[in-house]
């Protein structure tokens, strides 16, 4: 199945790599790239000494990005949502690292059953507000540190043509804004009536009030918020 990827280059090439091995033609259409603020995580983890919560892997990939010593930090518990981000948090060094198998909202509970201390939430811009809002709601104390951004990259007009043709029979959606920007960029081709024939892979309910009414009939939503249960719907 020819499988288009929509997410940021580093992480699309990882599920490239996942999706060959599952028999799939990837093609990979990257609509944004972070751009990370490294001292802005580390200024925060200094000035801060309880457990961390991330929601993306962009958020480590931001501690890195710094280029500063980690080991002061590296005992601090972390709270990640998904097994991706939990496992680029230990790939840097932490050593206590849980993974909540759901959204931010299950995070949120997750930690308020492990601790009520103080927690330094590494995020990124623009999100959605599940975590901060379960978070207020179960009297956890969050600050919010926004150390990356997710910047729109406009596809040249030749790399459109090329993922696009032949048609994709299936499309793979991991954020709201990315999948309004798709088929933003979709509806404007002059031919776009293959969408009516391509699954359209949403990772989450959030993502998939993205995708337009009338092909609604083609949506599959994934049962957890992680790329395991996305792919297992191809």
């Amino acid at each position: 199945m020819r499988v288009l990827v929509t997410r940021p280059l580093r992480s699309g090439e990882r599920t490239a790599k996942r999706l060959r091995g599952m028999g799939h033609e990837p093609v990979l259409l990257p609509l944004s790239q972070p751009m990370h603020d490294g001292q802005t995580a580390m200024d925060a983890l200094a000035r801060s000494h309880g457990p961390i919560a991330i929601t993306s892997a962009e958020a480590v990939r931001a501690l890195a990005s710094s280029g500063a010593d980690l080991k002061p930090y590296r005992r601090r518990s972390v709270f990640a949502v998904g097994k991706a981000s939990a496992n680029e948090a230990k790939g840097v060094g932490f050593a206590s690292v849980l993974a909540s198998a759901g959204d931010g909202a299950q995070l949120a509970e997750l930690i308020a059953q492990q601790t009520q201390e103080s927690v330094t939430y590494l995020a990124g811009s623009p999100r959605a507000e599940t975590f901060e809002c379960s978070a207020q709601a179960l009297g956890l104390k969050v600050d919010v540190v926004e150390c990356y951004r997710m910047q729109p990259r406009e596809p040249e007009p030749e790399a459109l043509r090329e993922a696009l043709i032949p048609p994709p029979e299936a499309i793979l959606l991991y954020s709201r804004q990315t999948a309004a920007r798709f088929f933003r960029l979709v509806e404007a081709q002059s031919e776009p009536g293959w969408l009516n024939q391509a699954l359209i892979l949403c990772l989450s309910t959030s993502v998939a009030a993205a995708v337009p009414a009338s092909l609604c009939r083609n949506l599959r939503i994934a049962a957890l918020p992680d790329e395991g249960s996305l792919l297992s719907l191809l």
